[in-house]
């Protein structure tokens, strides 16, 4: 969603298997991005550069901030997409290049907490921001080329729908346990 207004050359993305995270590894190499993984397992890893990511970082092994500086040389990529939030927030900061990007669009660790935005001057003019789709989507227009984009891109094989497990919908709580679990690597669809 916010992928097509920013000027991305290198992107960091944490791969949790995620709807999001999949499908923004593919949206960014379509946009012509190098994309450095976060990923916690080797087989999480393996799927990941099997979807396209150009780096993988295993964060358990080694520091991600780290990896990411020296996979850039130093200088730091042009977009973080994080959805991890608390935990992560300030190392996504230090992880970007002057006037970089961060984008929040999660907080499965918990939200950040309140800051001083001198923090963002302070570390080369950063840009926050934390989208929402309803934003994106204000005007007809833009739901409906935002959604065309997506069905074309599926439609056409650019953007692969990865269907991990099915169950009955009988088995609803298994599936939510699953997921909750972080057992899971792609879709998980409730069959009738």
């Amino acid at each position: 969603m916010c992928m097509k207004t920013l000027n991305i050359q290198n992107i960091i993305v944490p791969i949790d298997f995620s709807k999001m995270s999949v499908q923004a590894i593919q949206i960014a190499k379509q946009l012509g991005a190098t994309v450095i993984g976060t990923v916690s397992t080797e087989a999480k890893a393996k799927l990941a550069k099997e979807m396209g990511a150009d780096h993988l970082i295993l964060y358990t092994q080694s520091d991600f901030l780290a990896e990411v500086k020296k996979l850039t040389d130093g200088r730091g990529v042009n977009v973080v997409y994080d959805s991890v939030g608390q935990t992560t927030f300030d190392k996504s900061l230090d992880c970007l290049r002057p006037r970089g990007y961060l984008v929040l669009f999660g907080q499965s660790s918990g939200p950040v907490p309140p800051f001083d935005p001198g923090k963002l001057a302070a570390k080369g003019s950063l840009f926050l921001t934390r989208p929402s789709l309803p934003h994106y989507t204000l005007e007809r227009s833009e739901l409906l080329q935002r959604a065309n984009d997506v069905f074309n891109w599926t439609a056409t094989g650019k953007l692969k729908v990865r269907i991990d497990k099915t169950f009955p919908l009988a088995e609803v709580a298994e599936a939510h346990r699953q997921l909750e679990g972080r057992k899971t690597t792609g879709k998980v669809i409730l069959l009738p």
